[in-house]
């Protein structure tokens, strides 16, 4: 039996940051897409969790997948919740898994809890991302998820170099950050979030569909970023080829106090 919230008409309803809605998949009985005030936020189908449908949550999905072995659980800190799209296909490829969801809109939370059980073994929170991922253990995460935005385009606080650093203090030694980017053509946003985040970085990769990075249509990169980012994880553009892609482009610095 669906949840009883789950019917096939259109939820909308105020949360705290705009207008939440809920819009069924008609040839998928138990599947909705999350929109806030009319962006697609993500996809959930509750009856097959490996079921994304957006591209960016597909390629941050192979990058949980392929970075350590099969069904080894990982620790991660996802930084935005939206429908908790990623933290329940992790919850199904690699059971036993430690995920923590960081989300600004506690209405929101509230929504998905509802309409979208979510599995038990996930914890979420309402809060800032930034002042949340500051206030974790060093060394805790084997990756943290940045997928955080205030309608269209992330808030300044979770693109810059200090947001980077506060994410590589969180990370284990051989742990990835998973950052969702939104752009337009000619890429300038993403040019420069990638100069912020090789400036604390050793490796920094891009996943997109190739006509974004080559400028004709806008859409999302998924940005991936660690000490040593594994090979078997493939990028669109390689770490050379990326180091061309943004030159020029300076780092975006933490306004000073």
């Amino acid at each position: 039996m669906a949840p009883h919230g789950n019917r096939r008409a259109t939820v909308a309803t105020a949360v705290e940051y705009g207008i939440a809605e809920l819009r069924p998949d008609p040839a998928r009985p138990r599947a909705w897409t999350l929109l806030v005030d009319g962006v697609p936020q993500s996809y959930v189908d509750l009856d097959d969790p490996t079921r994304l449908e957006f591209g960016y949550l597909i390629s941050a999905a192979a990058v949980l997948r392929l970075m350590t072995p099969a069904h080894v659980p990982l620790e991660v800190l996802h930084l935005g919740g939206g429908g908790l799209a990623l933290p329940r296909f992790l919850d199904h490829i690699r059971p036993g898994s430690t995920q923590r969801v960081v989300e600004r809109d506690g209405e929101l939370i509230a929504l998905v809890r509802r309409m979208l059980p979510p599995p038990a073994a996930v914890e979420i929170v309402a809060g800032d991302a930034r002042q949340c991922l500051e206030a974790e253990q060093p060394g805790r995460y084997d990756v943290v998820v940045a997928d955080v935005f205030v309608g269209a385009w992330p808030p300044v606080s979770v693109t810059t170099t200090g947001f980077a650093e506060a994410a590589r203090r969180a990370l284990r030694p051989e742990g990835l950050l998973v950052m969702n980017v939104t752009d337009v053509p000619p890429l300038s946003y993403t040019r420069v979030q990638v100069a912020t985040l090789r400036a604390v970085f050793a490796d920094v990769r891009a996943m997109a569909d190739p006509q974004m990075l080559s400028g004709r249509r806008a859409g999302n990169v998924v940005l991936v970023a660690g000490a040593a980012v594994p090979d078997r994880i493939a990028p669109v553009i390689p770490a050379g080829e990326l180091r061309a892609f943004a030159a020029g482009a300076q780092a975006r610095l933490d306004a000073p106090d």
